[in-house]
Formats: C-alpha cells, sequence, structure tokens
C-alpha cells in the first residue's frame, strides 16, 4: 500500500457555467479545441523561453542526466502539458475575449512548472491569469506573479 495524491482539480468559470478540469482530462465537449489550443500555446511558450521542469515531477528512479532516459524524460514533459491548470487556461483562452483576465481555482497547490508557464502566458497572450490554489491567490499579469515566485 503506498501514499495516494488526491487529483488535481481546476475550475474556470465561462459563460455563466463552470467547467472543471483534472489532469488529461478529455471529457469536455471541446476536448479538441482545448488539446490545439494546448499545442499552440506549448509551442509560443518555448519560443519564449519555456522549458518544462521535468524535476517537478515525481517517478520512481528516473535520473534526467542519464540520456537512456529521454523517451522517459518526453513521458513526463507529455504529463506537465496536460495539468490542469494548463487546460483550463487553454479553454479561457477560447472562450473568452481577448484580453479579459482568467479566473481560475485550483484543490492544491500550483506545481513550479505551471507557475512559470502561467508567468509566461499571461506576458505571450497578455492575459491576467488569477489562480486560486490550496495556499493562496497568485496574479500573474505581464510575465510576473504576485506572490514574487514564494508560493
Amino acid at each position: 500500500m503506498g501514499i495516494r495524491k488526491m487529483p488535481g482539480m481546476s475550475s474556470l468559470y465561462v459563460g455563466g457555467q463552470i467547467h472543471q478540469y483534472s489532469a488529461g482530462d478529455k471529457s469536455h465537449p471541446q476536448t479538441m479545441e482545448i488539446y490545439m489550443k494546448l499545442d499552440e500555446m506549448i509551442q509560443k511558450l518555448r519560443m519564449a523561453g519555456y522549458v518544462p521542469n521535468a524535476a517537478t515531477q515525481v517517478f520512481s528512479g528516473f535520473d534526467s542526466t542519464d540520456k537512456s532516459n529521454a523517451g522517459k524524460l518526453e513521458e513526463i514533459e507529455q504529463a506537465l502539458f496536460s495539468h490542469v491548470e494548463k487546460l483550463a487556461v487553454c479553454y479561457g483562452l477560447i472562450s473568452t475575449r481577448a484580453g479579459s483576465p482568467l479566473h481560475i481555482f485550483k484543490n492544491l497547490r500550483i506545481c513550479q512548472d505551471c507557475h512559470s508557464a502561467m508567468k509566461l502566458v499571461s506576458h505571450v497572450y497578455n492575459r491576467e491569469i488569477v489562480i486560486r490554489d490550496r495556499n493562496r491567490f497568485h496574479c500573474f499579469k505581464q510575465g510576473s506573479c504576485s506572490c514574487s515566485d514564494y508560493w
């Protein structure tokens, strides 16, 4: 018997409805559009300097310096890309007016990779993104966070 982590959930209020996401969620009616926006967003973030932080993921026996783990690294990066905050933000980007703020509620603490990504998203898409996680409110604006990277 091992320790089990509570699944991450994020909620976003758009168009009078609450949209909820879990990691890797593909149950939303606009899943195809959300994942297409996710691919576009990741490309734009990479061009802006985003490098997925695989160290934030817990994988037994994984060594990022071992070149034979390249496939595992790709798997970890894909897991990072489908974190609930990123899915919620992508839905917000396709469902709201350009420049309007996004307000997301998360049941767990935001991970370091998502925190870094949200700073870039706020800059690249010129959006204010407010995420209420388990510990605090994070207000991402123009590439910075109100927590001054202390979360």
